[in-house]
């Protein structure tokens, strides 16, 4: 069992989020973890409202970006960052309360028990969603199983945001060379860390829908990541490298 002290770091990337930005610091910071803000330039002073928080909490971190680029980016820089704070587990977490923060520690105890990565799943014994009509559901679970199938990954929920890596599983997977921007950022990572070798391990967790703000998930996201799976696994099927 590794030291059950690791620094801890949990990265929200945010655009737009500002009914919501300041309870989400809040629950994580009661849990006595640091928390990172990504935020991608929102026009609705996200950004502002989290700086003046970590002006009165040392524990708060905030990184601007210039443009919105999309998840897998913000995650990509998020990282970077977090690596040059000294953070030995570093967390994925939405802002708008779809991850419920209380079950953070379990995530964090998964990789300081051993694994490379923790994911919050909804597709294993114990998980689920809460407030999806059934065909998102059922949109899920199937874009899940294409992506399992086709890369050969034995992870039930590889589309899932809500993680926790061991810092040595980023340097050695290097997430500034991923090529999705959208949610595939999740399928990319997960894949790239079960091929390198690394352990990957699903804890359960009920995904809930945002009660405000609005959801970022659009067709084009939805079509970058099929598209981009449908390639890698042309790649690994024929042997190819681009």
């Amino acid at each position: 069992m590794e030291s059950l002290d690791m620094s801890v770091l949990v990265i929200v990337p945010t655009y737009n989020e500002r009914t919501n930005i300041t309870q989400i610091v809040g629950a994580v910071r009661a849990l006595d973890y640091d928390i990172l803000v990504v935020d991608d330039a929102s026009p609705d002073g996200t950004g502002d409202i989290a700086e003046e928080l970590a002006v009165h909490d040392p524990g708060v971190h905030v990184l601007h970006r210039t443009t919105k680029e999309g998840l897998g980016p913000a995650y990509a820089h998020g990282f970077t960052h977090g690596l040059d704070l000294g953070a030995e587990i570093l967390c994925e977490m939405d802002a708008d309360f779809s991850h419920d923060p209380s079950d953070l520690p379990r995530l964090i105890a998964a990789v300081q028990e051993g694994a490379d990565l923790a994911i919050g799943s909804r597709y294993v014994s114990g998980g689920g969603t809460e407030g999806w009509p059934l065909h998102r559901k059922a949109l899920s679970l199937w874009g899940n199983r294409y992506a399992s199938t086709v890369l050969g990954m034995d992870v039930k929920d590889a589309t899932a945001g809500f993680r926790a890596f061991r810092d040595t599983t980023l340097r050695k997977i290097d997430p500034s060379t991923c090529e999705a921007s959208g949610y595939g950022f999740q399928v990319e990572m997960a894949w790239r860390t079960e091929s390198a070798g690394l352990t990957i391990v699903e804890v359960p967790i009920t995904f809930r829908e945002r009660v405000r703000g609005e959801s970022k998930m659009d067709s084009r996201i939805a079509f970058e990541a099929m598209w981009l799976v449908t390639k890698w696994g042309s790649r690994r099927v024929t042997g190819r490298s681009g």
